[in-house]
């Protein structure tokens, strides 16, 4: 098979947004700071949006739907990591610390 055959099927595309949505739970369980939670939850956005254009690509009649939702997806994930980093920042400033093992005693 050479890359060109490999290139027009669906399963490369599928095998690998699973190896990206592994990599990105193994990360979220394995991950000791927050920063690395933030990156692996990128991750899977990332597997969600590759399975959403593999679909779009091979299986829908209308090319722009996916890629529009797609879009949508980048702008929650910029969304979400605005916001993270913030949170992020508030968080070590008040305890000088981004382990999340640290902020077990949360006062509200």
């Amino acid at each position: 098979m050479n890359l060109v055959q490999i290139h027009q099927s669906p399963g490369i595309y599928f095998v690998l947004a699973a190896f990206l949505l592994a990599t990105g739970i193994y990360g979220l369980i394995r991950r000791r700071t927050l920063i690395g939670m933030l990156i692996a939850g990128e991750l899977i956005f990332a597997a969600a949006s590759l399975n959403i254009m593999a679909v779009n690509r091979f299986f829908a009649p209308d090319p722009a739907v996916g890629q529009v939702l797609v879009l949508f997806i980048m702008g929650l994930a910029a969304a979400e990591v605005a916001i993270g980093l913030s949170i992020i920042i508030a968080v070590y400033r008040n305890y000088r610390s981004i382990h999340p093992t640290d902020m077990s005693e949360l006062k509200g």
